[in-house]
């Protein structure tokens, strides 16, 4: 990789070119260098491999690079960084920084204290400085570390500056989501001396085996495509596996979440939450849903193209295209029901979750108003 202020391009070594694959289809597995596609990116897949904006912050406190740049930020985000790619110091073995061994679940009070520490600007003791993990994740700015659970990596979010306790909310969300027949992360609410945390399995380690990943960003943008629902499916269509119906069922399943999004309010559906797994095959599948939880913000439009009427939040402009979905009228029609049939009880899930009803009291003017409310009834016909 060659660094070049706030962008960083790639080009593969001659043994790369004759046993490996090409890392996005913008990175074809030719000899010469790759060049980032926009100003303040990297190359390619590469972008992925960038801490978030959280990551960044704690890098910029624990390790201080003097010239802040692209590359530094890809090599202080650490071996635990999210996706299969690692960058080294050097060219003839593997050199990542590394962190030491993982926090328990345990210390997770531990690290919510650092993490004040940082959104204070404090200094964090030495000792203390393994309990932070700046590569985790993509795109967020939520506080987050890295923690253990029976010998696999889960990441663990806090709150943040939010009016309702954001990370149980997610949980509910996000198990809520499953009642929908939605593939979902796996997550725990984790309580902590003041409020909770959600700790969520990682998707990109199986058994600590790392799995290539591109955000829906990186994997339209590389096919030259808008950031959209139906553009995504298409990318599905043609990149999933084909056994067994996969790329069908792989279809109606983003078709699914994008119906979820729009009735439970959550309007920061960027295409950096949505991402693709990578098989040895080099198809493509969704990876399980994850950051799904109302913004509370009654935005009325999502952050990716939703069908002809663009980004509004309708289920009549979700069913616009449902072809693209490899969808029939009907088939679209019924996913769409058994979606909001399971966003009706909303409440009752998120009470069993133990969100207080304060929280709920909150939340209910956004997921409950008319505009989204008179949909869902609609589709109860």
């Amino acid at each position: 990789m060659a660094n070049a202020g706030r962008a960083v391009s790639l080009q593969y070594s001659p043994n790369w070119l004759e046993h490996g694959f090409a890392l996005s289809e913008d990175l074809p597995l030719i000899d010469q260098e790759h060049l980032p596609a926009e100003k303040d990116t990297a190359a390619g897949a590469i972008d992925d491999a960038r801490p978030d904006r959280w990551g960044e912050r704690v890098i910029r406190l624990l390790d201080k690079p003097p010239r802040l740049s692209l590359l530094e930020y890809l090599y202080f985000a650490g071996d635990d960084r999210f996706g299969a790619l690692g960058v080294s110091t050097s060219g003839d073995q593997y050199l990542p920084r590394r962190s030491g061994p993982l926090p328990r679940l345990g210390d997770v009070n531990e690290i919510q204290e650092l993490v004040r520490k940082v959104k204070a600007n404090e200094e964090l003791p030495e000792h203390t400085r393994r309990l932070l993990a700046p590569g985790v994740t993509m795109g967020g700015l939520r506080p987050k570390g890295l923690i253990e659970i029976d010998g696999e990596q889960w990441v663990v979010k806090f709150r943040d500056e939010d009016p309702w306790d954001t990370p149980l909310i997610e949980h509910a969300c996000m198990t809520l989501a499953k009642k929908a027949a939605i593939t979902v992360s796996l997550t725990k609410a984790v309580s902590l001396r003041e409020g909770h945390a959600i700790a969520i399995k990682r998707f990109d380690r199986q058994s600590n085996h790392r799995i290539h990943a591109q955000s829906a960003r990186v994997a339209l943008r590389a096919e030259g495509s808008e950031m959209g629902y139906p553009e995504l499916a298409q990318l599905l269509r043609r990149r999933a596996p084909t056994s067994n119906g996969s790329a069908q069922s792989q279809m109606k399943e983003l078709f699914k979440r994008m119906i979820f999004n729009i009735l439970m309010d959550n309007t920061d559906d960027h295409e950096r939450n949505h991402v693709l797994l990578m098989d040895d095959a080099q198809h493509l599948s969704l990876s399980p849903a994850f950051d799904v939880l109302p913004t509370g913000q009654s935005l009325g439009y999502q952050q990716m193209r939703v069908g002809k009427d663009r980004n509004d939040s309708t289920v009549t402009n979700a069913l616009s295209q449902a072809t693209l979905f490899g969808l029939t009228p009907k088939e679209a029609q019924d996913a769409a029901r058994q979606v909001a049939a399971v966003c009706s009880k909303w409440q009752d899930h998120f009470t069993a979750c133990n969100v207080t009803p304060r929280d709920i009291d909150l939340l209910t003017p956004h997921i409950d108003r008319q505009f989204l409310k008179d949909q869902r009834t609609a589709l109860a016909v």
